[in-house]
C-alpha cells in the first residue's frame, strides 16, 4: 500500500546529487530562486475549528511519536540557519502556542549566528497571557489569525466563543513589543466579506496591519470551490468604498502580500492574493511540517523525509544535502490554475502557514 492509498503525501526519498546543480550551499532551486524562509509547523492541533479549516469535530492529530522532538527540531532549524542560508524563521500551526516546549525552541533559535528573524502565526487565544514571554525568548513579531470584530460572527466561523481572549492577546502583543502586530484575515463570501471596511479601520485605529488572504484550497475537507473565494480584486473593490489606496512604494521582494498605502499612509493594508495573482516566481521559502517533513511549496504533492535521517543517525552534512537536493527540485509554480491540479493531502493544519 502506498502513501497515497493512506491518505497521506508522497514521500520523495533523498536524490542523487544533481550534477545541473550549482555548487551553492544555500536552498537555491532550478528557477534561481534561494529560500531564505523557513515556515515551521510545530503541531498540527488547534484550540479552535475555523469552518474553512476544519470539521466541527476536528481531526485526527499527528501521534506524539510521530513529532519531532524538541532537540530534533532544534537542531534542523540550526543546520538551516548555520548551512543552508535560512534568514528567517515563522513558527507556525495548528496553533504553535498549544506545542510545550515553544518558549525554549523559540531560544534556541535566538541564540543561532547568524541570528534568524523570528515570527510566530497564532489564533491569539492563548497569547495574552505568554506574550511578554515570547518577546523575551526572541519572537520578533507575529501575525495573528482573526477573520472578523463581531464576537457572534466569531463564534460562527471558528466554533468557539473566544474573540475577548483574541483581542485580548492582541493588545498584549503590542504592550510587549512584538511589532508590528499584524492580522491576517480571510474573507467568506455571504459570511464576513461585508466586514472588510470594519477590518481595516479597526486595524488601523489599534496600530496594527491588516492583511487579507484568499481562500486557499487547502480545507481539510477538501470543499473549496473557485468560484466562492472571494478575490483580491474584490478585496481591493470593497476597501476603496470607503478608503483611498495607493500602492506602497517600498519593493516588495519575496512578500507575500501586495500593500498599498491607506488614505496616503502611513497605515497600510495587505493583500496575500495566492490564486488569483501567485508570486510563485519571487517564491522564497521551504517548509517544515510538525513530523519532519520538507515541503518546497505549500501545494506540493511530494515531501522529503528528514525525520527518518535524524532518527537514523545522517550527519548535519547528510542532512543538509538532502534538503538542498528537494528544494532544488521545487517546481515553477503551485499550478492552481492546471487542469489537473489536485488539493494537498494535507490539510494546511498540518502543513503549517
Amino acid at each position: 500500500m502506498t502513501a497515497t492509498d493512506l491518505g497521506l503525501p508522497a514521500v520523495r526519498r533523498p536524490a542523487a546529487h544533481d550534477p545541473a546543480r550549482p555548487a551553492d550551499h544555500r536552498l537555491i532551486d532550478s528557477f534561481g530562486r534561494v529560500a531564505t524562509d523557513l515556515r515551521i509547523s510545530l503541531t498540527d492541533r488547534c484550540n479552535l475549528r475555523c469552518s474553512y479549516c476544519m470539521p466541527a469535530e476536528g481531526l485526527d492529530w499527528m501521534p506524539r511519536g510521530e513529532q519531532l522532538t524538541d532537540d530534533e527540531l532544534v537542531r534542523l532549524i540550526r543546520i538551516a540557519v548555520r548551512d543552508l542560508g535560512v534568514e528567517e524563521l515563522r513558527f507556525t500551526g495548528g496553533e504553535p502556542l498549544l506545542r510545550r516546549g515553544l518558549d525554549g525552541i523559540i531560544a534556541a533559535a535566538a541564540m543561532l549566528r547568524p541570528r534568524p528573524d523570528i515570527s510566530l502565526t497564532t489564533n491569539a487565544v492563548g497569547l495574552a497571557r505568554r506574550a511578554a514571554a515570547l518577546a523575551a525568548a526572541g519572537v520578533n513579531r507575529l501575525n495573528v489569525s482573526m477573520d472578523t470584530i463581531r464576537p457572534e460572527r466569531f463564534a460562527t466561523i471558528t466554533r468557539r466563543d473566544r474573540l475577548a481572549d483574541v483581542l485580548e492577546g492582541l493588545a498584549a502583543a503590542r504592550a510587549a513589543g512584538l511589532n508590528p502586530v499584524k492580522i491576517n484575515s480571510v474573507l467568506l463570501r455571504g459570511v464576513n466579506d461585508d466586514e472588510a471596511c470594519d477590518l481595516l479601520a479597526f486595524a488601523i485605529a489599534n496600530g496594527y496591519e491588516l492583511r487579507f488572504i484568499e481562500q486557499m484550497p487547502l480545507d481539510a475537507q477538501h470543499g473549496w470551490e473557485r468560484t466562492e473565494m472571494v478575490t483580491a480584486g474584490e478585496i481591493l473593490e470593497l476597501l476603496r468604498e470607503r478608503f483611498t489606496l495607493t500602492p506602497d512604494p517600498v519593493e516588495r521582494g519575496g512578500a507575500p502580500a501586495e500593500r498599498w498605502l491607506v488614505d496616503g499612509g502611513p497605515a497600510v493594508v495587505g493583500v496575500i492574493a495566492s490564486v488569483t495573482r501567485p508570486f510563485c516566481g519571487a517564491c522564497d521559502r521551504t517548509r517544515l511540517t510538525a513530523d519532519g517533513q520538507v515541503r518546497s511549496c505549500l501545494f506540493a504533492r511530494t515531501e522529503t523525509d528528514l525525520r527518518a535521517l535524524l532518527r537514523g543517525g545522517a550527519s548535519d552534512g547528510e542532512i543538509a544535502d538532502t534538503w538542498r537536493q528537494a528544494m532544488w527540485a521545487k517546481l515553477a509554480g503551485h499550478g492552481i490554475d492546471d487542469p489537473g491540479f489536485l488539493q494537498p493531502d494535507r490539510p494546511m493544519s498540518a502543513i503549517g502557514g
